[in-house]
């Protein structure tokens, strides 16, 4: 299922009178590139935590000082009735957009969408850092799924125990328009046995194209190159079709060889979108992991799983808040209505500031008077909007 990689042989903590084996220099290089990633990654973190902090605080910053700088109550109740129905306005576009989208989905349920299977059923084969990055990469799946004019009809199957902890974790798991099946995809589609085939980089057959009447199932498991040709084995055990990505055909892999699950579930989007595979792989494969295309038959060989190599700015590995933001904007109920009946409170409290505002500006001996009253009423909203803006929908 992986590449031909040097597995990594991990030290094993050493007890007493026991000697903790040497790692090989290829070993010790290869948790030298892994240690310098998490750094990275968690130096990126912080910035952009950093980043969107230092956001919230200079627009709730600037939103109190034009609030201050309003010539008059009634222009103050003009800005604040303006702020709230651009809110307004924004909550009923986002409500349209969940409608759009569920009635993409409802269609491509009832036979408009590419059958796509994430198969659950290797949760015991790993770890729990590794749960976790599958269970991001499904999110991603679902929400790119959701935005896409095209919308697969998702399953997931064998979603139970330990994986199923983890899914139910997620905010709003529950209304996803998802099938899942606690039981694996053999009893799910039994009835279609032959339509099902598995997508596995040591497969012989070369996809085409995607056939409609096939169900495509994508193996969820991250196992960092433990785990080879564990999906070719189980589909001929199981005596069902497997088949791999023509990525040979039109890529030549510049390093690693290793795509996700969210980046093959992807790429199948973008190919129904285009019917173009060379577009699809393009679209959606790192360029840092991608060559020039290439018209000959060099076969890169590509797997369903993550080898931890997180890129930048892509949804590979772990994803980012920022990646999570992205995708899932929208995705879930944001409370719309509930943010509204704020605002009316909100109107109340900035009354009671302009009257507390107007009684400073008289005291002579309490110039900071003016200053202090307008934060206070604002400070509550700005803060609320500005994290609902950079949290909504995603995870931290």
């Amino acid at each position: 299922m992986a590449d031909e990689a040097e597995v990594e042989q991990p030290a094993v903590p050493a007890g007493e009178g026991a000697q903790t084996p040497a790692l090989s220099k290829s070993a010790r290089k290869k948790l030298q590139k892994q240690e310098r990633q998490a750094e990275r990654k968690a130096a990126r973190k912080a910035a952009e935590k950093e980043r969107r902090r230092a956001d919230v605080e200079r627009r709730r910053r600037e939103w109190e000082e034009a609030l201050a700088a309003a010539p008059s109550d009634e222009a103050r109740a003009e800005m604040v009735a303006a702020r709230r129905e651009t809110r307004r306005e924004r909550v009923g576009r986002r409500a349209e957009e969940r409608g759009a989208r569920a009635e993409r989905l409802r269609r491509a349920a009832e036979g408009a969408g590419q059958k796509v299977v994430l198969d659950l059923e290797f949760a015991d084969l790993m770890r729990p850092n590794e749960i976790h990055s599958l269970t991001q990469q499904i999110m991603y799946c679902y929400a790119v799924n959701g935005r896409s004019a095209n919308p697969a009809h998702l399953w997931l199957t064998g979603c139970s125990g330990e994986m199923a902890t983890h899914l139910q974790r997620i905010p709003g798991y529950d209304k996803w328009n998802i099938e899942k099946a606690a039981k694996p995809y053999l009893e799910a589609f039994e009835d279609r046995k032959g339509n099902l085939v598995y997508l596995t980089a040591d497969a012989e057959t070369v996809l085409d194209d995607l056939d409609m009447s096939k169900i495509y199932i994508i193996g969820g498991l991250v196992d960092r190159n433990r785990w080879k040709g564990i999906t070719l084995k189980k589909a001929a055990e199981q005596g069902i079709q497997s088949a791999k990505l023509p990525i040979g055909n039109y890529l030549k892999m510049s390093s690693s060889q290793v795509l996700t699950v969210n980046q093959v579930f992807e790429i199948m989007l973008k190919f129904v979108e285009t019917r173009d595979w060379k577009t699809a792989f393009f679209h959606v494969i790192p360029q840092r992991k991608r060559g020039e295309a290439e018209a000959g038959d060099d076969e890169a060989k590509v797997s369903l799983d993550d080898n931890g190599d997180a890129a930048e700015g892509t949804p590979n590995g772990d994803l980012s808040e920022e990646d999570l933001k992205k995708v899932f904007d929208g995705e879930l109920d944001d409370g719309g209505d509930k943010e509204l009946e704020d605002e009316e409170t909100d109107m109340s409290n900035k009354r009671q500031c302009v009257r507390r505002e107007d009684a400073g500006a008289g005291d002579q001996d309490h110039p900071g008077a003016v200053a202090e009253a307008t934060p206070a009423g604002v400070e509550a909203t700005a803060q609320a909007e500005q994290a609902k803006e950079s949290n909504d929908g995603g995870e931290d």
